[in-house]
Parts: structure tokens; sequence; C-alpha cells
């Protein structure tokens, strides 16, 4: 589908991070979008960026794990911005801790909300898309989706879990020969808010594993997708392409590896106030909570550029650039 082809798009995860970064790029489209989340303020910030980018804006509050909260908001959007031709799936919750620190209740929630989400979003989409024969979904996924590390089990599992849903799924969607596009993105360690706000049991302030990219670098990989959604997934950042493709080839290295240096890697220096609200079970950005926007406190190491997710957007101008500069490099030899 191409982006001129795309007039409504939904995001969940839309108040903050990722979503935040995606929802901006949609609306400098001129693309109305729908904005999913739980936070009121975040979500009504958001929606004042649409609206400013000369875009229309819904913002509805949904908790992403209540499947007929998702359903309604589904249907608020036909009704009030018109068919949905894309849906992004990329709200999420987590906890960081070792698995045995972690409550049974709080890894449940962290699956309901990162994985039940996407299959609540996607059951959503397609009651609308199919009826048509068209329409693009898009789940945001991770390098965590193929490489669990230690500290979060449970948004490794959940992504795992992504995956094979939507792998499961597109089978199903070939079999029917539906035109419904299904595609996936794979992101690396992204400067979001997330590790200001997640529920952490950690000694020390969480952080992301670096090298860190900036969720502006995510958005531009998810909106090209959308663009192009006939594609499997999409690989975004060289660690990305490193972690899944060493994964298939030393699982078990990785594993002993992930254990000297998984602890260390996701943590500051700093000390974390085990007292300070997190957003597992009510958003920080609801009322009386603040506008948390698309980036995290990790600016200063983190990298607004992707060359290698530019080039899985562009393979064929790369190759085409790679011949021609070959072929000139033959006819200067000879010549």
């Amino acid at each position: 589908m191409r982006h001129q082809d795309i007039r409504v798009a939904v995001v969940t995860g839309a108040s903050a991070g990722v979503g935040r970064a995606t929802v901006r790029l949609l609306a400098r489209r001129g693309i109305a979008v729908a904005l999913l989340a739980r936070g009121r303020v975040g979500l009504d910030a958001a929606a004042g960026e649409v609206r400013a980018a000369g875009s229309r804006a819904l913002p509805i509050e949904v908790d992403m794990a209540d499947h007929d909260q998702v359903v309604d908001a589904g249907r608020r959007v036909e009704t009030e911005l018109g068919p949905i031709d894309l849906w992004i799936n990329n709200a999420f919750s987590s906890v960081f801790a070792p698995f045995q620190q972690t409550r049974p209740e709080e890894f449940r929630r962290a699956v309901d909300v990162t994985y039940l989400g996407y299959v609540h979003g996607t059951r959503a989409a397609l009651s609308h898309m199919t009826p048509r024969d068209r329409g693009t979904i898009v789940q945001v996924s991770s390098a965590l989706a193929y490489r669990g590390i230690p500290l979060q089990a449970a948004y490794c599992g959940a992504k795992h879990a992504i995956v094979g849903f939507t792998e499961a799924l597109r089978c199903e969607l070939l079999h029917e020969r539906s035109n419904v596009k299904l595609t996936m993105v794979h992101l690396p360690a992204l400067n979001t808010p997330q590790f200001d706000w997640l529920l952490s049991r950690l000694p020390r302030h969480a952080e992301p594993v670096p090298p860190i990219y900036e969720p502006e670098v995510a958005a531009r990989a998810i909106v090209g997708a959308a663009d192009r959604p006939g594609r499997r997934a999409y690989w975004v950042g060289a660690p990305t392409v490193l972690t899944i493709l060493g994964n298939r080839v030393a699982p078990g290295l990785l594993d002993r590896y992930l254990a000297r240096t998984g602890y260390r890697s996701q943590q500051t220096g700093g000390p974390v106030d085990h007292d300070r609200p997190h957003n597992l079970w009510q958003p920080l950005d609801g009322p009386g909570g603040h506008d948390h926007g698309a980036r995290g406190g990790f600016s200063s190491r983190a990298h607004s550029r992707s060359p290698q997710a530019w080039l899985s957007r562009h393979r064929v101008a790369a190759v085409a650039g790679v011949l021609g500069t070959a072929a000139g490099v033959l006819a200067w030899q000879r010549h």
C-alpha cells in the first residue's frame, strides 16, 4: 500500500515513545490518525501535534488488554474518521526484574498488554479490513522476539508469541487469498520513556542495551513497512540483524555471553527509586500526570540514523547503486 493510499491509520501505544514518533510522521503525510493509549494527557498532546500538522486526530483512551475496549475503538474510528487503511500494533508494558522476582499477576499483565493487545488489535483491524479485502497491519516487534535476554522474561516471551501468532495468521490470509497485508518490524534498543515508567526491581536504573537509537529511526521503518507491506518482516539496525542471525548460528554461546553481560548492560550506574510510580496498572500520563513525548533520557548516546535500516527499506536502489558503481569501475579499468 503506497502512502498516498493510506487515508486513515490507527496507532496503538500512540501517546509516547515509538508510537508518538510514528504518529508525528503519519500526520506530516496528511494521514488522519486514531491514537489509542491509556493516558489522557499524552493522548491530547499527541493529538494536538497531529492537528498542528494539518491532519485529523481521534484520541481514544483504550487499555489494549481489554478486547471489548479495542473493538469499540475500531468502530469509533470507522465512524468518525472513515475506513481504516492501516493499523499499527505498538502498545506494550513490561517489568524489569529477574523472572523469580516478577509476581504472577505482573507477568500476566505484561503479557496481556504486549501480546494479547496485538491479538485484540489485529482482530479489530481484520473485522473492518477483511470485508473490504484491503488494508495493512504492521506488528511492531523487536530483536528480542528471536533472542531472549535476562531481566525481561515477560517482554521477550510476549514478543516471541507475537511472531508465532503473526506467522500463523499470515498463512491463513494467504489460504484465503486475502489482499489484506501483514508485516512485522523488528527494532533495536531505543531511547524511549519506558525506562522511566516501567516497573523495575533492578538495583540500578534501567537503560537500553547499547547501541541505542532514537524512536524516530523506528518510526521511519514502521511507516516504510506500511508503504511496502509485501515483505514478511523488516529488521531495523545492525544490532537487530546481528542478534537474530547470531541466535540462529550460536544460541548457546549467546546464552553464556548474556549471562555474563546482560545484567550490567541493562543498568546505569545510578540507583533507582523502587517507590517511584510505574505504568503497569495505571498510565503515568493520565489525569494529574504529564506528557512524556517520544524520547527518553538517553539522547546524548542515541543514534538518529541507521544506515542498515535505510538500506533495508531501499534494497533495490542500493543494489542498483552497487551494480552501477561496479560497472563504472570495470569500464574505467578497461579504458
